[in-house]
């Protein structure tokens, strides 16, 4: 049976269309599933030409800062400790006087107008509670004056005493003259000498003996600078540790 030749021209475009649509079906699951099962977004040459360039990814991180070592410093061996150790340093209280800080050379102070000058030899703790009792040199004899605090308006003997030895940097708080009897050591200081017995003290800083009692009156007239001696029959002698 022979087949014409338009027969055959049709059979073989039904053919070709055939494969056609196979083979697109074929292409539209490659693209729709992709090689692995994925679903892939469409894709166009128009999107790629749209699509801006990826930009760095930009990251906060924490810088680590360099760490301050503390080194230990080397101490020395034991049997020398004595040797390296410093004297704690003394905390002297101050005070402010109209007088100023007046000072003369040497060891020993001077009175000029009831004013005493520290010696400029003197430790700076002596100094201070010179000029510190120029401050009280206008103040009344009070019984009990500068044992309640080391600022009244009046001070006693032992009010007057403790008051040079606090801005010594030597006494915490006031004490009586009996308790005088008993402070610090035995015998004179090499700057500050302290007599006392029941009922009286005074003290010799420097030189300068301060003392409530003027014996050229014969009575108390409050704290003040005197450049002569007393007798000091009867007074236990005593004077601050190391002074």
């Amino acid at each position: 049976m022979q087949i014409s030749t338009p027969v055959c021209k049709l059979a073989l475009f039904a053919a070709a269309a055939v494969a056609a649509d196979v083979a697109s079906g074929q292409d539209h699951r490659s693209v729709a599933r992709g090689d692995f099962g994925v679903p892939l977004q469409p894709f166009s040459v128009s999107a790629v030409i749209g699509v801006r360039r990826a930009e760095p990814i930009q990251m906060a991180y924490n810088v680590p800062h360099a760490q301050t070592v503390s080194v230990p410093r080397a101490r020395p061996p034991a049997e020398y400790k004595n040797d390296y150790e410093e004297e704690p340093e003394r905390t002297v209280p101050t005070t402010q006087t109209q007088y100023g800080d007046p000072s003369v050379a040497g060891t020993r102070a001077i009175l000029r107008n009831g004013i005493a000058y520290a010696p400029s030899r003197a430790p700076a703790n002596v100094k201070s509670a010179i000029w510190a009792v120029n401050t009280l040199r206008r103040k009344p004899y009070v019984w009990g004056g500068g044992h309640g605090s080391f600022n009244d308006y009046g001070y006693d003997c032992s009010g007057s005493v403790s008051y040079a030895l606090h801005y010594a940097g030597l006494l915490a708080t006031p004490i009586p003259s009996t308790d005088f009897m008993r402070y610090g050591e035995r015998g004179r200081g090499r700057w500050i000498t302290i007599y006392a017995r029941h009922g009286h003290t005074f003290a010799v800083i420097a030189g300068l003996r301060l003392d409530t009692t003027d014996l050229r009156y014969g009575g108390d007239v409050g704290p003040r600078w005197y450049a002569d001696a007393r007798n000091t029959r009867g007074f236990e002698v005593r004077h601050p540790i190391g002074m």
